[in-house]
């Protein structure tokens, strides 16, 4: 199960360069779209963080227990 939230932590942070290059192709052309993509890339990038924090420490306690 571990295995599983590294991946989904690492998908956040696509997610986040992904809506970081669509900010830099569309601030020319449509800035009310490259803003929500600004919001997009706080939010997975927070995502990515929280995600892994939470794995380190679910990974400690399980390491604890044993």
């Amino acid at each position: 199960m571990i295995k599983i939230l590294r991946y989904t932590e690492y998908l956040y942070l696509i997610v986040c360069l992904f809506s970081v290059y669509r900010v830099f192709t569309d601030w020319s052309i449509d800035k009310s779209s490259a803003y929500l993509f600004i919001f997009f890339a706080v939010v997975s990038l927070g995502m990515f963080f929280f995600r892994r924090n939470y794995r380190k420490k679910f990974e400690q306690r399980k390491n604890d227990n044993q």
